[in-house]
């Protein structure tokens, strides 16, 4: 079985010898949290050493995530440390030493059945925000587990009001020094991230660590140290079934297995997302059941994904698994080799790092995105954040699901739906809320529906439809292109909506639907709807069904106030279309990019070529959204002036005369076009009347002098269009 490759680089002699590097690294900072964690279980802290190295070889060898690291844990260390706690168990004993590898192999075993019966699907009902959600609560109950560790004390343990009770007790036990090393260890991480990302900082300030301990002698001044550890590998053990209560271990190990699973998966689908490449998850599943069989048989705590050291792989720009083979040979060598450098490992500079690691996985940006584009997003993103860090890992994971759920059930509760409209010289039906330039048709009611029709959704469909409805609606002409299904009790209120309707002599259409969608129909006891002719393949058929005019022929219940795009197909429909209520915001930046693009050489003869280009960037844009564009160049004239080293009245001017030449054009187009450009034009001046009449004054004197220079009939017909009787 070999790892998906996609994703993973080529493994050039460059990129093996990067990766070796990095996976040095993370044998390194490997060493303190696999023993801090390991003795949380009640091991001796040397089987943390131990369990990076088999479980990690596995894992690389197996798992679909060039990138992923496995090992020692918090969140299932944390879980057998309470269990122990639960059954009385001593920490560092032998009956510790002899149940925690039985947990660990049922744990395996529970791990093959999650696999068997593909528990993996599990994944596909958390979205983003939740994931992310997730990944920050268990980064954050982390950090504050690690806290302590800065100023000297021991590790915590369980969810933050316990995180938090701990630092608040052990705080006054600090010690100045280890506070002033830790710190200074963690800003230097911190800082070199941004400026130098590349550079194993990590490593240069545990080296650092150890020479001043060797040196300087920290741990006469109040700084821990991690300890002597017994030299060797590990040896290979059969779990004593016989010396535990299995229905207890079975209890605490499915519990564990699960947030090995959830944690797991989620955290390595995170990764595999943001650096582009696809995980196998079912796969993955049946690794982590091999990884902790392995860690079982050399006695060790149950191995789960490492968010802390994968998240510093990712930012050393680690790409292949030759990082994981990497650390668990370097553990190796360090068992065997170099076991008393160890004890001159400073606590509080190993912390930083682990810390340091953490930071960069909390999803912050993602908060930031969902706070401006989706709030019942975020809502997500906090749940599931606050249920780690409050209730632990398996509720995270529930709650986070909940709100996934949630999410879905308000959706198609309270879909996108519209009511559309016409927009002269387009084709197709468009939303009357985003297009300005969109107009009802007279006598019919053409309304948008953008979910599966069922009983949570159905009265809020037909009450719309109810309230649009007047005395002169002939028809109601559902766009049903995004309803898929349809459940009996949508069924029976359509019936009734349809009964009601006919009533009062309007007809009611269905629309654009998928075929699927008439045999539910029949199949519910709406057949006659379509042996009747009421089921439509277009919005078109059904109008025209109806009388109400043919494609492209329809009455309207006004008049344009916009004209159609004379030339081309991307006008304000289309900006509309594209950006919605954005579309000013658009257009005006669309301005401001192309000011930027207008060369600094003034000339009086250049300048009105300068600004035809910009207004002409967009080449399909229609005149009356030409004209458009050019009041919002006005807006910009003094900007543009000083660019060009020009007075900001003669810019004013140009731009003046370009509007009358785009005036005198449309002048030949038809009544249509001149009515529409210049109610834009009456629309733009009382506003900016209305804001600065001043500067409307100025306005007023520069296309007076760009009139003055037309001939005789051409003036007549720009003052016609602006209403001048007479020359300013």
């Amino acid at each position: 079985m070999t790892g998906f490759k996609a994703g993973e680089k080529k493994l050039t002699a460059p990129r093996a010898v990067g990766d070796i590097l990095i996976g040095a690294i993370i044998a390194l900072v490997s060493i303190p949290i696999s023993m801090g964690y390991t003795q949380i279980t009640g091991l001796p802290a040397v089987y943390g050493l131990y369990g990076s190295v088999l479980p990690i070889f596995i894992f690389a060898l197996f798992s679909s995530s060039p990138q992923f690291i496995f090992g020692i844990d918090a969140a299932p260390c944390a879980l057998v440390g309470a269990f122990l706690a639960e059954e009385g168990i001593a920490l560092g004993t032998k009956q510790a030493v002899k149940t925690v590898p039985v947990i660990t192999l049922v744990t395996a075993l529970c791990l093959l059945i999650f696999y068997i019966f593909k528990a993996d699907r599990l994944i596909y009902y958390v979205s983003t925000p939740v994931m992310g959600g997730f990944i920050s609560g268990i980064s954050s109950t982390i950090i504050l587990m690690q806290i302590p560790k800065l100023y000297g004390a021991d590790a915590g343990t369980g969810e933050l009001v316990q995180l938090v009770s701990h630092i608040a007790g052990t705080v006054t036990e600090s010690s100045a020094t280890a506070v002033l090393l830790g710190v200074s260890a963690l800003v230097l991480l911190v800082v070199s991230r941004r400026l130098i990302p590349k550079f194993p900082m990590s490593v240069a300030v545990m080296a650092g660590g150890i020479a001043l301990e060797k040196f300087a002698g920290l741990s006469g001044r109040g700084v821990r140290m991690l300890g002597d550890v017994e030299k060797g590998l590990p040896k290979f053990i059969l779990p004593d079934l016989a010396a535990v209560d299995i229905p207890a271990v079975l209890r605490v190990s499915l519990t564990v297995a699960l947030v090995i699973m959830t944690e797991t998966l989620l955290a390595s689908n995170s990764v595999a997302a943001k650096n582009g490449y696809r995980l196998q998850p079912r796969r993955e599943i049946l690794t982590y059941s091999l990884a902790n069989f392995a860690a079982a048989f050399t006695g060790c705590t149950p191995a789960n994904g490492s968010v802390s050291r994968s998240s510093m792989n990712t930012q050393f720009g680690g790409r292949t698994k030759l990082v994981s083979f990497t650390a668990a040979a370097m553990m190796c060598v360090i068992l065997l080799f170099f076991t008393p450098f160890i004890k001159l490992m400073p606590v509080p500079v190993l912390t930083a790092i682990v810390i340091s690691a953490l930071l960069s996985t909390i999803e912050l940006d993602l908060a930031a995105r969902l706070w401006k584009s989706d709030k019942k997003e975020l809502v997500s993103f906090v749940g599931a954040f606050l249920g780690v860090l409050i209730l632990g890992t398996v509720f995270g994971v529930l709650i986070g699901v909940i709100f996934s759920f949630a999410e879905v059930i308000s959706k198609t509760t309270n879909p996108k739906r519209s009511f559309l409209g016409v927009i002269p010289g387009h084709e197709g039906f468009h939303s009357l809320e985003r297009n300005t330039n969109a107009i009802p048709l007279r006598n019919a009611v053409i309304y948008r529906f953008s979910s599966n029709l069922y009983f949570a959704n159905v009265s809020m469909f037909t009450n719309e439809i109810t309230s649009a409805v007047n005395s002169d609606t002939r028809a109601v002409i559902v766009d049903a292109g995004a309803i898929c299904s349809i459940d009996l009790t949508a069924a029976t209120a359509v019936a009734e909506l349809r009964n009601k309707l006919e009533a009062n002599g309007t007809a009611l259409y269905f629309t654009c639907q998928i075929a699927e969608l008439n045999d539910r129909f029949r199949a519910l006891g709406l057949n006659d709807m379509i042996e009747q002719g009421r089921c439509r393949r277009s919005i078109a058929a059904a109008l025209d069904d109806a009388g109400l005019g043919s494609e492209g022929h329809y009455e309207l219940e006004r008049e344009p106030v916009f004209a159609q795009a004379e030339s081309g197909n991307l006008s304000r429909p289309e900006l509309e279309w594209a950006f919605g209520k954005d579309a000013d915001r658009e257009i005006e930046l669309l301005t401001e990019r192309s000011i930027s693009s207008i060369p600094s050489e003034a000339s009086p003869e250049k300048i009105d070529k300068d600004i035809t280009r910009t207004i002409n960037i967009w080449k399909d844009l229609s005149p009356t959204d030409r004209v458009d564009m050019l009041h919002h160049l006005i807006g910009h004239s003094a900007e543009i002036s000083k660019k060009l080293g020009m007075e900001s009245a003669k810019v004013d001017e140009a731009i003046a005369a370009r509007k009358i030449r785009l005036i005198l054009a449309v002048n030949k187009g038809g009544a249509q076009s001149w009515d529409a450009m210049k109610k834009l034009s009456e629309k733009y001046e009382k506003r900016l009347g209305k804001n600065s009449p001043e500067r409307l004054e100025q306005i007023y004197i520069a296309r007076e002098r760009a009139i003055s220079k037309l001939d005789d009939a051409d003036k007549a017909i720009v003052r016609r269009f602006y209403g001048i009787k007479k020359e300013v």
